[in-house]
């Protein structure tokens, strides 16, 4: 098993073997059921490819609610079966494949009505809790509790008093998900898989009428490659549709965008030892705890304008306001908002006019010889869904295939954590690094985190903090370049780190020491430096500008002032 370092020369040696000879299995899209694709394909013994045409994770996979859930409102809707996969897939993630990146956390979900609604609502969570725990999936997580109204005050002091008579409290996980999906990458990569990003698909190549591998551009660097392959899995997510557009074909369902927006507000703005889950109109409200933040979500709304860059209108950030607002005793402003991002969920269409409702199932098709379509699902079985999608491929291919084995191989960083983790003292020790410096490396990296170290062993300057962002180190920046694919500033101060959201400057103040910081790694002069900076301060002002704009059709022409950068 090789390291999983993805550097600049690791791209294009993978650009270059793609090209070489044919591949069993092609997937297209670099969200987490693409890299989740490539992970089950190469780990059956199949030669394995992975583009994606701007970032990993650049689309819905970052923009989540960073939630690793059951689903518990889909018990309202008696759909049993979805919860019980997902629960499943929580308790897998928690405890074996995941658990530097998988954290629990605790909700408390205040009540209003004093008899009924505890009994409806805690007859709920009980059936919650009982699934997981039957087959076992349960463990390491805490059991739902009732609370009174003082206790649950006590809990959650920032709630009005006359917001609740009671509460439940529950737990689920949660996850930084860019960093989930990168991580994905770099195992797929690690055993064998050829993984590239800024590898933009412009066409299928087809023979009669089966499709026979995919036309791709380096974004980056230039150059058209044709890439081969006895299988190709569309896995881009709300792109799915245009995608099946290249060939003439859109398939059996149609993919639709609901976009949802979350705030990120400082932890000290909100008073609470725990998350909260409030019920509104539409669907529900998460208050969910983010290292030293709070993120504050979501909306369910239709959207069909630009996929690429989803706008958070103003409307939008007054909409999560004011519900969260109706059961706090001391209000956020927007004064209080680091941080605002849009995401959009991958919906299947055809079962509701209205987005909260359509499903979140996930569906598998083969429209045409040689090409698999997923799309759907949530982002908590999204190893399911690539399960099926390569279960789908695999019957295109004329060999005998291993059955699927992800549920066995945890993620780079995983092997060794809690060890790792309980050594975090004498690490701190032997580093010079405070213990909680290491600890917020370990949760990023697991044992990767050796890896970063190393760089700080050699060049003592990358331990320490950045100026403007003592969340994150030095050697984090660097560590982006040289082992997580990272090509742009962007890249980095939006998905390797999460500045873009946790800071009120959204990142402009470190921008150009992240810059300068990546520069010999990627080969960037003066010119290229400014270009970058220059490029990341437009894309903000450009979001902080659709946050202005009254509704979606203005936020997203604001949105659109600020072209992707490419490499010339």
């Amino acid at each position: 098993m090789r390291t999983g370092t993805l550097g600049p020369d690791e791209r294009a040696e993978a650009l270059a073997a793609m090209a070489e000879r044919e591949l069993d299995i092609l997937v297209v899209g670099g969200g987490v059921v693409g890299a989740g694709t490539a992970l089950d394909s190469v780990t059956r013994g199949l030669s394995t490819g992975l583009v994606e045409a701007r970032d990993w994770a650049s689309g819905t996979s970052s923009r989540s609610s960073k939630l690793i859930h059951g689903g518990l409102r889909y018990l309202e809707m008696l759909d049993f079966a979805l919860v019980r996969e997902a629960l499943k897939e929580r308790g897998l993630l928690l405890g074996r494949l995941a658990p530097h990146l998988v954290k629990p956390v605790p909700f408390l979900y205040p009540l209003q009505h004093p008899v009924w609604e505890r009994f409806y609502a805690g007859a709920g969570v009980a059936l919650y809790d009982g699934m997981a725990m039957a087959r076992g999936h349960g463990r390491g997580l805490p059991a739902h509790r009732h609370l009174s109204r003082g206790r649950a005050l006590r809990v959650a002091p920032c709630l009005r008093k006359d917001a609740l008579v009671g509460a439940l409290q529950y737990y689920d996980a949660e996850m930084d998900d860019a960093r989930y999906v990168l991580t994905l990458v770099r195992t797929a990569a690690a055993y064998g898989a050829k993984v590239a990003n800024g590898a933009r698909v412009t066409g299928f190549v087809r023979e009669g009428e089966r499709v026979v591998g995919a036309l791709v551009t380096d974004v980056e660097n230039g150059g058209e490659y044709e890439i081969r392959a006895k299988q190709v899995v569309n896995a881009t997510g709300v792109w799915t549709d245009d995608t099946q557009a290249m060939v003439g074909e859109r398939g059996q369902f149609h993919v639709r965008a609901s976009k949802g927006v979350h705030l990120v507000v400082p932890k000290d703005r909100i008073n609470s030892s725990t998350g909260l889950i409030l019920r509104t109109e539409k669907s529900v409200l998460f208050v969910i705890p983010w290292g030293r933040h709070w993120i504050v979500g979501t909306t369910d709304t239709e959207w069909d304008l630009d996929k690429a860059h989803p706008a958070a209108s103003s409307a939008d950030i007054d909409y999560v306001l004011e519900h969260v607002n109706n059961v706090l005793s001391v209000p956020l402003s927007r004064d209080d908002v680091e941080g605002v991002y849009a995401g959009l969920r991958p919906l299947l269409a055809g079962e509701s006019d209205a987005t909260s409702k359509l499903s979140r199932e996930h569906t598998v098709a083969h429209p045409v010889p040689g090409l698999v379509v997923v799309a759907g699902g949530k982002y908590t079985t999204y190893r399911i869904m690539a399960k099926d999608a390569v279960d789908e491929a695999v019957r295109g291919l004329n060999q005998r295939v291993a059955d699927c084995v992800t549920e066995e191989v945890p993620l780079l960083g995983a092997e060794g954590y809690q060890a790792l983790w309980n050594a975090r003292a004498r690490t701190a020790a032997r580093t010079g690094l405070h213990v909680v410096r290491i600890e917020h490396l370990l949760n990023r990296y697991g044992t990767l985190t050796e890896e970063v170290l190393r760089l700080i062993a050699e060049d003592p300057s990358l331990g320490e903090p950045l100026r403007y962002a003592d969340d994150y180190l030095r050697a984090e920046i660097v560590y982006a370049a040289t082992h997580e694919s990272a090509h742009h500033l962007d890249d980095i101060l939006t998905r390797r780190t999460r500045l873009s959201i946790e800071t009120f400057d959204r990142g402009t103040r470190s921008a150009r020491e992240c810059a300068e910081l990546v520069a010999p790694v990627l080969g960037w002069d003066q010119e290229r430096i400014d270009n970058e900076v220059a490029h990341y301060e437009m894309r903000v002002e450009a979001e902080r500008e659709s946050q202005r704009q009254p509704d979606d059709l203005t936020a997203d022409a604001a949105r659109l002032g600020a072209p992707d950068i490419v490499q010339g």
